[in-house]
């Protein structure tokens, strides 16, 4: 088992800002690729909003994707509508999706919770303390109940996502706010997992306990069945091909066939 896993980034802020240059030469695409270093579990690529007029994201390729990761930040904007739907299509189908720090903004974790995802935050450099609450889960395999990281942009509550499916960390900031960082859902056949630590200014993606949380993440999202292609049908099933017999007794909009109102 190979698990195609694509991350994908809008690399602007290491081309603009010698400060994020520094701490992420290969850019934070480039330290986030080193999760998954020597594990041979894992097929790893990279995608950039400007690789192309697809940033990087066409159909075939996606098609070729078991879970995506995704950071975005000051670019959120430019990335296309077509784009967004393209990816939730996929999520809805069965590919796994991670979402990291500022794509709480993003156009598609927006789409797929269907509310704005507004939080309080502050860049003030803050201890920053990642308690899991369920040790068993798998994407808390092999981690210490507690990640401390020493610097960070504070993220606080309220968060304006819909109740997770599950809640597996919450963070402790220095100023006294609170955050569930680390919380999953599944959306049609797919899974997603947010996941906040990753401010740009911060060596946070060097942090190996915060690697290791993302390589498990991205094993829990991954789903071995066939892509779920026929979530989008939506059949008018005639009377005559009912599991149990059935008469017609009143009156119809639709033939037998005729396709619905979307």
């Amino acid at each position: 088992m190979t698990i195609r896993t694509l991350i994908w980034h809008e690399h602007r802020h290491e081309k603009s800002n010698k400060l994020v240059a520094s701490l992420y030469p290969q850019g934070m695409h480039g330290a986030l690729k080193k999760a998954y270093d020597g594990d041979r579990e894992f097929a790893v690529d990279t995608a950039l909003l400007d690789d192309d007029a697809e940033h990087g994201l066409s159909v075939k390729r996606l098609a070729e994707t078991d879970v995506l990761l995704w950071w975005g930040h000051v670019a959120h904007g430019e990335v296309k509508d077509e784009i967004v739907e393209r990816v939730a299509k996929r999520v809805w189908e069965g590919m796994g999706l991670i979402v990291l720090h500022s794509g709480h903004f993003s156009k598609i974790f927006k789409r797929l919770m269907g509310t704005p995802c507004a939080l309080k935050w502050r860049e003030a450099g803050e201890n920053e303390r990642i308690w899991i609450t369920n040790r068993n889960h798998p994407i808390a395999a092999g981690l210490p109940e507690c990640i401390e990281i020493e610097h960070e942009e504070m993220y606080g509550e309220p968060f304006s996502i819909p109740e997770p499916m599950e809640t597996l960390m919450i963070s402790w900031f220095e100023g006294g706010e609170v955050f569930r960082s680390g919380v999953t859902y599944q959306r049609g056949a797919g899974k997603i997992f947010y996941f906040r630590p990753g401010h740009e200014a911060y060596p946070t993606f060097h942090n190996p306990h915060v690697l290791q949380v993302i390589r498990n993440a991205t094993r829990w999202a991954y789903n071995p069945a066939a892509a779920w292609t026929g979530i989008h049908d939506a059949p008018n099933v005639p009377h005559d091909k009912a599991p149990v017999p059935l008469e017609v007794k009143g009156p119809r909009l639709h033939k037998d066939g005729e396709a619905g109102y979307r």
